[in-house]
């Protein structure tokens, strides 16, 4: 959305405040970890996707973060705060349950 002044209404302060290195170093210390190769394993995640998250060439997707909660037993919502995510709702694009032009229909979803 663009605001009067001709700014987009991102929240470029949301974007500022975005950090997932504060997540993943919260989690090394809480769980008493030596570094990000012992956190990887201790989420069960290979070492590229800690490295990707920290480097933000890779989002901390649900699954790795209902992860984080399962290992840390820190809530989503104290997860979430620690990497500046504060976002109170969640937008689910419309597009993702719409079927492709030519697709079968799917049974049962009629």
């Amino acid at each position: 959305m663009t605001t009067p002044n001709g700014t987009n209404d991102t929240s470029l302060s949301d974007q500022i405040n975005y950090d997932p290195n504060h997540l993943l170093d919260a989690l090394i210390e809480k769980l008493h970890l030596k570094n990000d190769a012992a956190l990887s394993r201790a989420l069960e995640v290979a070492p590229p996707v800690i490295s990707k998250i920290r480097h933000r060439r890779l989002p901390v997707g649900a699954s790795l973060l209902i992860r984080m909660h399962e290992v840390s037993e820190l809530s989503i919502r104290e997860l979430r705060e620690l990497m500046g995510d504060r976002r109170e709702k969640f937008r689910i694009s419309d597009k993702q349950f719409k079927p492709k032009p030519g697709a079968p229909a799917t049974p049962g979803m009629e």
